[in-house]
């Protein structure tokens, strides 16, 4: 560019006509200097953009209903893998039961969404051709392979009363990945280049992995008989905690890419969450202590359980909804890309 281009345009780089769109949030503004009444600031206000107002990353190009509903199922299903195993263990069979039902009617469900996003089976089945240990999809796609026909077995070995003793190793099988579905999803997330899930990498499958055991014992309080619940309550007061703490945590320590958790539709969803995982554990907490003081044999303990495992149920899957509806924003937004890399590259350079 000449000498005159530059006297021309006013700005040293600017052409005319190629100005960027800057983004409705892009940027943090300077604060504006004070000083005397009337004062200019010299230096103009940042904006965060990109080459013609197109973003920096591409947003990722997921169906919300199929993919944060994969996410919710496949909690659901790891965690009740694991009441499955405890309500067997303990001589709780209607608990154990609605848990290998659950965790079996979820996986299988989470895997038509999958698919169902994909496009074709095939293109599942081609994640299989290989084993990629650096590669948090491909370490997913085999550890569902396994997992699903396990939580069929065990479930339909108790359904039909046979095959009792493979039906009990389908079962320990399961609880024993069951872990791993419920927090790998958190991992695959935290690998893309999606500011508001990145960013999360270290608190976020211990959030997965809390709103997977209250979704879990929602699930068991709705429909297992009350009296063997039990291990179901304390579960759901213990992934509520989880849940709550870890994200709290996480949106403290992510600071600027937190916001996108905090605005729009991702803050109702992470909102209603909140209030309804709350409300549910405390629920189940007190019709834990209704049955251990022998009050209310049925009804009394059977509403109370139901209806904090509904509210379990929704929060887990609002959560999941929150955190996709999240991560999709903090794409959209350059601020959330370019300013992170500025602190990082100041961090190390100083």
């Amino acid at each position: 560019m000449s000498e005159s281009d530059v006297t021309r345009n006013g700005v040293e780089g600017a052409r005319h006509g190629r100005e960027a769109v800057t983004g409705a949030h892009a940027g943090r503004r300077r604060r504006r200097r004070r000083g005397q009444r009337g004062e200019r600031p010299v230096v103009p206000e940042a904006h965060f953009s990109s080459y013609y107002g197109r973003p920096v990353l591409k947003a990722p190009p997921w169906k919300a209903l199929d993919i944060a509903g994969y996410l919710f199922l496949g909690g659901l299903a790891g965690a009740s893998s694991l009441l499955a195993a405890g309500g067997q263990v303990t001589g709780r069979p209607g608990l154990a039961r609605v848990a290998k039902l659950g965790a079996a009617g979820a996986i299988t469900v989470s895997l038509g969404a999958l698919v169902h996003d994909l496009g074709r089976p095939a293109r599942f089945v081609n994640m299989l051709r290989v084993v990629k240990p650096t590669s948090p999809m491909n370490l997913g796609s085999w550890l569902l392979a396994g997992y699903a026909p396990l939580t069929v077995a065990a479930a339909a070995a108790d359904v039909t009363g046979r095959l009792r003793g493979p039906g009990a190793g389908a079962t320990a099988a399961s609880a024993v990945l069951g872990p791993a579905v419920a927090t790998y999803t958190a991992v695959l997330l935290s690998d893309t280049a999606v500011p508001s899930w990145h960013e999360g990498y270290r608190e976020l499958p211990f959030v997965f992995a809390g709103s997977g055991a209250a979704a879990a014992a929602g699930l068991a309080l709705v429909c297992a008989p009350p009296a063997q619940t039990g291990p179901a309550r304390r579960m759901a007061v213990l992934g509520a905690v989880a849940e709550l703490g870890a994200f709290r945590l996480m949106k403290r320590r992510m600071g600027l890419v937190a916001e996108p958790f905090e605005q729009g539709r991702p803050h109702r969803l992470l909102r209603g969450a909140e209030l309804l995982t709350t409300a549910g554990a405390a629920l189940a907490a007190c019709a834990e202590a209704v049955g251990r003081a022998g009050v209310g044999r049925h009804l009394g303990r059977r509403v109370p359980a139901a209806v904090a495992g509904a509210a379990l149920l929704t929060g887990s899957a609002a959560l999941r909804f929150g955190v996709f509806h999240a991560g999709v924003a903090s794409a959209q937004d350059p601020a959330y890309t370019v300013v992170p890399q500025r602190e990082r590259l100041r961090a190390r350079s100083g």
